[in-house]
């Protein structure tokens, strides 16, 4: 996988930092050392200490092998309620991908889409468990489209939540966040925001990615704040999401075998497209482009979500994820799992 990527890094690799990922309940965590980087993991243990497994579609006594990927700017910790959600039938693990989250940054400074995506497959090879049910939001939803069009042998079915895949001409709130690829702009972004309060820059980042920032509650929007603190006080936390702004836009321009969209149309697994009606970032008029593009797909459109639907409507996704794993399942879901839900789009209307 080409990048445009420079293969320098703009600053040494960073040690993890002291403080630990916040862990939810049942989850556990991992650091892999790979080639060139390494890897913090957050797994999801089973219902009660269940068994993990390593069945492709969550029969009985056994959880199917899942890996969740976040987007710009957001780390495994996305992914912590709809894991949980899933545990009964999914072995959910989530990475932070490199320079984000308790993730250090890569040894050659590479946040390129590609970059991830290499990343993603080296996680896979390296523990052997695929093929997974792969997930991806935002940024992570164009990572895992590189993976699934590069190694289909590593998914079972994929499930893109808002993907960052490429919309000529962007949605105008979409814009100042695709201008933090150009030159000396992150610079005044952080002279002009120097004066802001953690809660203040909080409250811009939900107001960003939620459909309705008023049903954020307290507990989740001090859980963000604390986050957002400690990230912003790592020595890369600009260069990363600089470079990883930079890198996809300049994706978004690459043509031939290459292109984000051309990628999409060679993915062979199951795949679930779910979009917000709100979301600020992935215009819900691309929903159309990606059924149509995606060779197997089926769509979750949610009217009143925005760009993070996973943590906005979990039990809607959870819902139509247990559908697309009833439709790809050769044996039946976990007893008191819950038969299939309603179509997605019907579900959908009614939210």
């Amino acid at each position: 996988m080409p990048t445009t990527e420079s293969a320098q890094a703009a600053v040494s690799p960073a040690a993890v930092p002291p403080a630990g990922p916040v862990l939810a309940a049942g989850e556990s965590v991992r650091t892999v050392e790979l080639p060139g980087f390494s890897l913090v993991v957050r797994s999801q243990a089973g219902p009660l200490g269940g068994p993990t497994g390593g069945g492709s579609g969550g029969g009985q006594g056994e959880r199917a092998p899942a890996l969740f990927v976040h987007g710009l700017g957001g780390s495994s910790l996305n992914w912590s309620v709809l894991m949980a959600k899933l545990a009964d039938v999914l072995a959910g693990e989530a990475l932070d991908l490199p320079g984000f989250g308790h993730s250090p940054p890569p040894d050659d400074g590479n946040y390129s889409p590609a970059g991830h995506a290499r990343a993603v497959i080296r996680l896979l090879d390296a523990e052997a468990r695929g093929p997974v049910h792969l997930f991806g939001n935002s940024l992570g939803g164009a990572v895992v489209v590189k993976v699934a069009a590069a190694r289909p042998d590593l998914v079972r079915t994929l499930t893109l939540i808002s993907p960052a895949l490429p919309e000529v001409p962007p949605q105008r709130s979409a814009l100042p966040t695709a201008l933090g690829a150009l030159p000396g702009l992150p610079a005044l972004y952080v002279r002009a925001t120097r004066g802001w309060s953690m809660d203040q820059r909080t409250a811009a980042l939900i107001a960003l990615c939620y459909g309705d920032p008023n049903a954020v509650d307290e507990p989740t929007r001090a859980e963000a704040a604390r986050e957002y603190e400690r990230a912003m006080a790592l020595p890369y936390f600009w260069d990363a999401m600089v470079r990883s702004t930079r890198g996809m836009v300049n994706a978004y321009t690459l043509g031939g075998q290459h292109a984000l969209w051309r990628q999409a149309a060679r993915v062979l697994a199951p795949t679930l497209l779910v979009y917000g009606g709100r979301d600020k970032l992935v215009s819900a008029r691309m929903a159309r482009r990606a059924a149509r593009t995606f060779p197997d797909s089926r769509l979750l459109m949610i009217p009143d979500s925005g760009h993070v639907a996973m943590m906005e409507h979990p039990e809607l996704v959870a819902r139509s994820v247990r559908d697309l794993l009833y439709e790809v399942a050769d044996r039946t879901l976990p007893t008191g799992a819950g038969g299939p839900a309603t179509s997605p789009t019907t579900e959908a209307t009614r939210s």
